[in-house]
C-alpha cells in the first residue's frame, strides 16, 4: 500500500539524509565498527547537512520544526543503511526534548547551539549496575551545597558514553522521594570527578560507543540543574512517548528492509537445482513476513500521526515498541535461516541486522516493561 503520512518535503528531506549517509557515513562504518566509535567528524558534517537539533528553535541553529515525521524519515534510512553507529536519534528524539523543553534561557544559549552544529554531543544517563529500568533503584545521588550539587555515582550502558559533552545525569536530590525525588543534572566534558569507564564490548552496534561512566565528588553547578529540582520523573514520563515511538519507526523499518534484502536473495540463490523463492516452503515464509510487517507499519504509521498531534497515549507507544521491536527479532531471526550458511557471515547485511537489532527489545524498555504497561491500563 502506499504511504500516505509523507509530504513531498519530506521525500526530499529523505533524498537529503540518503547522500549523506553515502558520502559521510557509509564509507567510514566498517572502520568505525573496528574502532568501536565514530569519528567526531561526522557529527559535525551531520550539522552542516541539518540533521540535528530537528525540533530545536530556528534561532539557535536548529531545523524549528516539530515534525515528527522528519525523525522518522532519519531513522528509517539510517537503519536501511545498518548505520548504526551515529546516533542521532538518541541526540535528537531521546535528548533533544529535555534541552528545549525544560532548559531555561541561559542555557538554551550555552548549550543548544552546539547541541545543532554537532559540537556537542549529548548523552542521557539513567540505567545503573543493579537497576536497569527501575527509577526508583537509582543510587546515584546529588547533595545541596548551596550554590553547586556534590555528584556522586555510577551508571553503565550508556549510549555515545565516550564522546558525549553533556550527560544528562539521572540523580537522587531527595532521599525520602522514591520516583519522585529525582532530578536531572547537566554534567560537562572536563568536570573534575567524572571519568568514563570502559567503551563496553557488545555484540551488536560495534560502531556506537556504549560506556560505563563514574562520578566522585563531582561539583555540578545550579546553574545546570535541568528544569525544577525533584520533578525528573515526571519529565522523563512525558518524553518516553516519542523514544519508544522513535524505536518502533526504526524497527518495523529494520524488519521490512530485511524481508525485501531476503526475498532478492531467494530468488537468486538456488538449491535442488531451483531458486529457493520456487519452493513453497520460503514463499510461505516470504509471505508471512511481509503481511506482518505491513500489519505493524500501518499501526506505527498511525501512531507517527497521532504523536504529531499531540495526542500518542503511553500505552500505544507501549504497543508499538513492543510489537515492532519482537517483530524485528523474529525477522531477523527467520531471514537469517532463510540465508542458511551465508547468514551467519558477518560480510552479509543479514548478519549484522540480527545482531545490531537484537538490543531494540530491551533499551527504552524491555518487552516485559511494555506488556505490565499496557495490561495495567486495561486491567488496573
Amino acid at each position: 500500500m502506499q504511504r500516505e503520512i509523507y509530504t513531498r518535503e519530506h521525500e526530499a528531506f529523505r533524498e537529503s539524509v540518503q547522500a549523506f549517509l553515502a558520502k559521510e557515513v557509509l564509507p567510514h562504518h566498517d572502520r568505525w565498527e573496528r574502532e568501536g566509535i565514530v569519528d567526531r567528524s561526522a557529527w559535525l558534517a551531520a550539522g552542516r547537512q541539518g540533521l540535528l537539533g530537528l525540533a530545536v528553535p530556528e534561532e539557535y541553529g536548529g531545523g524549528g520544526s516539530a515534525d515528527f515525521r522528519y525523525s522518522a524519515v532519519l531513522a528509517e534510512e539510517f537503519t536501511r543503511a545498518g548505520a548504526s553507529g551515529l546516533a542521532l536519534a538518541l541526540h535528537n528524539d531521546m535528548i533533544g526534548p529535555y534541552l528545549t523543553a525544560f532548559a531555561d534561557g541561559e542555557q538554551r544559549r550555552r548549550w543548544l547551539p552546539g547541541f545543532c552544529s554537532g559540537e556537542l554531543i549529548t548523552a542521557i544517563a539513567m540505567t545503573e549496575p543493579g537497576t536497569g529500568s527501575d527509577l526508583q533503584g537509582i543510587r546515584t545521588h546529588a547533595v545541596d551545597r548551596g550554590d553547586h550539587y556534590l555528584l556522586n555515582g555510577a551508571k553503565t550502558f550508556i549510549s555515545n558514553g565516550i564522546l558525549a559533552d553533556l550527560v544528562v545525569v539521572v540523580a537522587r536530590t531527595t532521599p525520602e522521594g522514591g520516583a519522585h525525588g529525582l532530578s536531572l543534572l547537566v554534567v560537562e566534558r572536563g568536570m573534575p570527578g567524572f571519568e568514563r569507564g570502559r567503551n563496553l564490548d557488545k555484540i551488536g552496534q560495534k560502531a556506537q560507543d556504549t560506556a560505563e561512566l563514574f562520578f566522585t565528588d563531582v561539583r555540578v553547578p545550579k546553574a545546570n540543574l535541568l528544569g525544577e529540582e525533584n520533578a525528573a520523573f515526571g519529565y522523563l514520563m512525558r518524553n518516553l512517548a516519542q523514544e519508544r515511538l522513535a524505536i518502533a519507526v526504526a524497527a518495523i523499518a529494520g524488519a521490512e528492509h530485511l524481508v525485501e534484502i531476503t526475498t532478492d536473495y531467494v530468488k537468486r540463490r538456488e538449491a535442488f537445482g531451483r531458486p529457493l523463492a520456487k519452493l513453497q516452503h520460503i514463499r510461505f515464509e516470504i509471505a508471512e513476513l511481509a503481511t506482518e510487517c505491513a500489519v505493524t507499519r500501518a499501526f506505527v504509521d498511525r501512531c507517527i500521526t497521532e504523536h504529531n498531534r499531540l495526542a500518542l497515549t503511553p500505552v500505544d507507544a507501549s504497543m508499538a515498541k513492543w510489537w515492532a521491536t519482537e517483530l524485528q527479532k523474529r525477522t531477523a531471526d527467520r531471514c537469517l535461516q532463510l540465508h542458511g550458511g551465508y547468514g551467519y557471515m558477518a560480510e552479509y547485511p543479514v548478519a549484522k541486522a540480527f545482531a545490531d537489532g537484537r538490543i531494540q527489545t530491551i533499551y527504552g524498555g524491555t518487552t516485559e516493561i511494555m506488556k505490565e504497561i499496557i495490561g495495567r491500563s486495561l486491567l488496573g
